[in-house]
């Protein structure tokens, strides 16, 4: 593949959060873009408004006629589209090239210092935090990122100048072994995607694998505590951090006020008193992570100060909709066990004494299938859930598989609603609510702004 000689490039999956990071960097360098995804949504209608051809029928015949020359253009898919899609299996009977997202990114940053982010959760915060320490310090960089930054209002950072692109590296159909990792951060290693890996010790071994790929003279930073034993090439470092230990760590925590003020610690400098600009409690783990990697390459104590201050955080991340004295209403993409119990955890040490209720839409059957048992039992840290039906996504239906396995086993304490998608905003308007965390990765988070209009609106009663 010759980036330089291709002329259009075709999305088959367009709207996922991956791939519109590459649409955007090929409308930059002036590429004809189109593409196909299965629904219409907010992030599609933006690549639109900046370039993209993007429709929502499978349909062959509505491939632009740009984009049907084999030898002028690049075909990008993602695994999360079937096979047998009429589109994929049209661009494979006429002979085109057709890659997946992550070979695409690691061909992209493969001239380039990667900074990767890979983990189970936690990597979309940390990597766009990374990136934002690095943009906004004299050291730059490019990033692909996998959410919206709320600093940038966008996933593409560009930069011509800086040697370095932080990635966040998705180990979903093994993609990350597609990337060439200078530096690596690994944020954890909770099983996930069972679908695709058969077995935890299957999972882990991705991850393994995934380490060898760290170039000579790079780093791993790894969390305290994995069941993964990384396995590193000659010359590459390999550091620990953590909440309260490891190489990276964070020192005199103080949390109250809305505010987390904590200290960096590192093995050749501490940042005292770094002021946190998403202020909760994963995010002392994100940014020790995030500052290790900034600092590991360049960025000054002094910039890494400021960049986390300044942080604004990511869409669908710890994203509030609403944050009165009364009332607080926040999405959060977490769609994991583990992710899910970390949220909730975040949330009450944020607003200890405070009801907090969650609304979550379980993501995928298969995920339901393997989990349901580890999501009652994280679920059923907070006061009060609400349970919607699955978001399938890229799946069919699983006989016998549906929210009401994990309804069955929440807490028998705690109050427990099963309900659709669309009653949840009448549910938490009729309902006293105080702390509101929309979970998942479906799109339970279409209708925050409306719940967090409802709530100030009652506030105002």
């Amino acid at each position: 593949m010759n980036i330089e000689s291709i002329q259009s490039v075709y999305f088959v999956g367009a709207g996922g959060i991956g791939m519109s990071a590459l649409i955007r960097y090929f409308l930059h360098l002036g590429k004809q873009v189109a593409g196909y995804d299965r629904t219409p949504s907010p992030l599609t209608a933006r690549l639109i408004d900046e370039g993209a051809r993007i429709h929502y029928d499978e349909d062959a015949a509505l491939i632009p006629d740009d984009c049907r020359r084999p030898q002028s253009t690049l075909v990008v898919y993602t695994p999360a589209v079937p096979q047998e899609h009429a589109e994929l299996a049209w661009f494979r009977a006429n002979g085109f090239e057709i890659h997946k997202r992550a070979q695409v990114l690691g061909l992209i940053t493969r001239s380039s210092k990667g900074l990767c982010v890979a983990g189970t959760h936690g990597k979309t915060t940390t990597s766009t935090m990374a990136a934002h320490l690095l943009h906004q310090s004299h050291v730059g960089c490019t990033a692909f990122l996998g959410g919206i930054s709320q600093n940038y209002g966008t996933n593409l950072l560009l930069s011509k100048a800086s040697p370095y692109t932080v990635i966040e590296a998705d180990e979903f159909d093994r993609s990350f072994h597609w990337l060439s990792p200078w530096m690596s951060v690994i944020t954890a290693t909770d099983p996930d995607h069972l679908d695709i890996y058969g077995t935890r010790e299957a999972y882990l071994e991705s991850f393994r694998h995934y380490t060898t790929l760290i170039q000579p003279g790079g780093a791993l930073i790894i969390h305290r505590g994995l069941a993964l034993v990384p396995d590193v090439q000659p010359g590459v470092r390999v550091y620990t951090y953590d909440r309260e230990e490891g190489d990276f760590h964070a020192e005199r925590i103080r949390i109250g006020g809305g505010e987390i003020v904590l200290d960096f610690v590192a093995p050749d400098t501490r940042i005292c008193d770094v002021r946190l600009g998403v202020p909760v409690g994963i995010n002392i783990e994100n940014g020790v992570a995030a500052m290790a990697l900034a600092h590991l390459n360049g960025a000054t104590d002094e910039e890494i100060r400021r960049g986390m201050e300044t942080f604004r955080g990511v869409e669908r991340r710890f994203d509030f909709k609403l944050r009165t004295a009364r009332t607080a209403v926040l999405s959060d993409y977490a769609h994991h066990p583990a992710e899910i119990a970390q949220s909730i955890r975040s949330v009450r040490e944020l607003y200890a004494g405070r009801r907090i209720t969650v609304a979550f839409q379980p993501h995928l059957y298969t995920r339901t299938r393997d989990f349901y048992r580890e999501f009652a039992e994280s679920l059923s840290l907070a006061d009060e859930v609400i349970l919607t039906d699955i978001y399938p996504a890229r799946e069919a239906p699983i006989p016998g598989v549906s929210s009401s396995l994990i309804y069955d086993r929440l807490r028998p304490d705690i109050r427990k609603r099963l309900c659709r998608k669309e009653d949840v905003p009448a549910l938490v308007e009729r309902e006293d609510t105080e702390v509101l965390i929309l979970l998942g990765a479906g799109d339970l988070d279409n209708l925050s702004a409306d719940i967090a209009r409802r709530l100030a609106a009652k506030e105002k009663e």
